[in-house]
């Protein structure tokens, strides 16, 4: 059964961080490219930043560059986002995204964590 769990989401205030986990199981994790999506209220998923599984390759959305980082952990399953210098407009429910393509594509979602930045 496919699994993935995230968790580190919580309120901080602007200029605050947060470190985001999202444990996964029951396929073969270094297979995957893994990202993190958002969405905020009223607005429609966004890709945040992804990490590719061959190189480990990582890229961002404009918005987050050189604030927010994305590292995985092979050994443990585990992807991370790091956010630094957080901003009100990072508020948004995070959401972790497995995918791979062979002969099908093969996609899966965690249910969210939610992140608020507000004073």
């Amino acid at each position: 059964q496919v699994q993935l769990v995230e968790s580190g989401g919580g309120l901080v205030q602007p200029g605050g961080s947060l470190r985001l986990s999202c444990a996964a199981s029951g396929f073969t994790f270094r297979d995957f490219a893994m990202s993190w999506f958002r969405q905020a209220p009223g607005k429609e998923r966004e890709l945040v930043a992804s990490s590719t599984s061959a190189s480990g390759t990582t890229n961002y959305a404009d918005s987050v560059k050189g604030r927010f980082t994305i590292s995985r952990d092979n050994a443990k399953n585990t992807v991370y986002l790091q956010m630094n210098n957080l901003k009100p407009e990072d508020t948004a429910e995070y959401y972790c995204n497995a995918r791979r393509w062979s002969l099908k594509l093969y996609d899966y979602w965690g249910q969210g964590t939610q992140v608020t930045v507000s004073s």
